[in-house]
């Protein structure tokens, strides 16, 4: 996180004596990064953190990745997903490589037990549903178009509200690193000199929802905490509540950012996608599509181009709107496109968008700098023809074959399908 924070009791200093009502010494946990050399918090324990029992490995978390060598576009319909399991065991791994793993969950049970990925960070984005997150740093309130960040290492438990009559069914998206890097604001937002977000950011501090109050749990018992580590699920049991700390100081902890709350850069002409770059960690950066006002040059194409991203495989998880650029998409769809594969607009949503001012969708991109690979859960769910759904024509002809510049006529199709000019023009195309 870019800011100093604190919450609940701390001492007046690092390291010193704290002692608890009955006398005895609260016990510190230093909770560091990158060898205690980058972002750290200060935790505050009624209990010693060290007291745990009854470890033992649970189950294998390393996916299964099929299709390596095969390089084509795919179309992943989540909305198929079965609910199962808790908000961690019903995570359903859909793509991944060395740096990240993105799955879908649509929990179908209670989260009986407390846990921490001991293996990257999370970012959680909330699609249906809203509850609460109970951390080690405090409470986070959660709800749909939530971005949860949470750091590796913290101990957590979500619980979601019960589900109102006609509600979808709780579910969410999540991206983790498997990398040992951490998610974070993109640096090009952020000052050298004091980690402040820039006036060009198109989000800040302000922006942001931190942990807050009920902080401790003081209770005596058997609490297990699971633990992902070492590509497997660990069981550890605790004698005390794990959430038993009294106050914490740091720069290193869980935080809520809500996509509405994105600023979207727009421009005259179409803009890249790093303007809508919302968070980085190493090898893959994450983006919010969000609604906007489109292009305003007279004659702008409002949908995006057609690009190679010759260094990047794209997946974009879409949430909510029209996605004027493509045909076929639901929500809660999933779109891979793999580096170095031109893509863009489906056939006729370019002539259809052109007097569009203003886009309504909303979808969360994940772009990595190594191949994603897809599991056999996604192959599942994978619609077949989508890598065909380019074919078909583009732009409308003309039924007297003539062709028109700026509304003009300009020429005719010579035999060999190329353009002869009836005068000279120098303008642009123009519907």
């Amino acid at each position: 996180m870019p800011f100093y924070t604190r919450l609940g009791q701390i001492p007046q200093k690092r390291h010193v004596q704290f002692r608890r009502p009955d006398g005895r010494l609260y016990s510190e946990e230093v909770f560091g990064t990158e060898g205690f050399s980058g972002p750290t918090s200060t935790l505050y324990h009624i209990n010693p953190p060290t007291q745990v029992t009854g470890w033992k490995a649970l189950y294998s978390t390393k996916p299964e990745y099929v299709e390596r060598d095969v390089m084509r576009m795919r179309h992943i319909k989540s909305s198929g997903i079965t609910p199962k399991g808790d908000p961690i065991t019903g995570r359903v791994v859909l793509f991944g490589n060395t740096d990240c793993e993105m799955s879908v969950c649509a929990p179908a049970e209670p989260m009986n037990y407390h846990y921490k990925n001991g293996m990257g960070d999370e970012c959680i984005f909330i699609h249906f549903g809203s509850g609460t997150c109970y951390t080690s740093f405090g409470t986070l309130k959660f709800g749909p178009k939530d971005y949860l960040i949470i750091p590796k290492g913290t101990v957590y438990r979500m619980v979601f509200d019960a589900r109102q009559d006609g509600a979808p069914a709780d579910k969410f998206l999540v991206i983790e690193t498997v990398n040992s890097s951490h998610i974070e604001p993109p640096r090009r937002y952020m000052s050298k000199a004091t980690s402040q977000f820039l006036e060009h950011s198109p989000y800040c501090e302000r922006d942001l929802r931190l942990p807050e109050f009920p902080l401790t749990y003081h209770e005596e018992g058997q609490f297990e905490v699971r633990v992902k580590a070492r590509d497997a699920m660990h069981s550890y049991v605790y004698d005390y509540h794990p959430l038993d700390i009294v106050g914490w100081d740091g720069c290193y902890y869980p935080y809520i950012f809500n996509v509405d709350d994105f600023s979207p850069i727009t421009g005259k002409l179409h803009q890249p996608p790093p303007v809508h770059q919302t968070f980085e960690a190493h090898n893959f950066v994450i983006c919010s599509f969000c609604p906007r006002m489109l292009d305003w040059h007279p004659q702008a194409i409002k949908v995006p181009y057609n690009h190679s991203n010759l260094d990047s495989d794209e997946v974009l998880y879409y949430v909510e709107g029209n996605f004027g650029s493509r045909k076929g998409i639901e929500i809660g769809s999933l779109t891979a496109h793999p580096q170095g594969i031109p893509h863009g607009p489906h056939p006729g949503t370019v002539e259809a968008s052109l007097e569009a001012t203003y886009t309504g969708e909303l979808a969360v991109m994940c772009d990595t700098f190594r191949p994603l690979h897809p599991t056999k859960a996604a192959l599942d769910l994978d619609d077949p023809k989508y890598p065909a759904s380019w074919q078909g024509e583009h732009f409308p002809k003309l039924a007297s074959g003539a062709l028109k510049l700026n509304g003009q006529a300009a020429g005719h199709l010579n035999g060999q399908g190329l353009l002869q000019s009836d005068k000279a023009v120098s303008n642009v195309w123009a519907p």
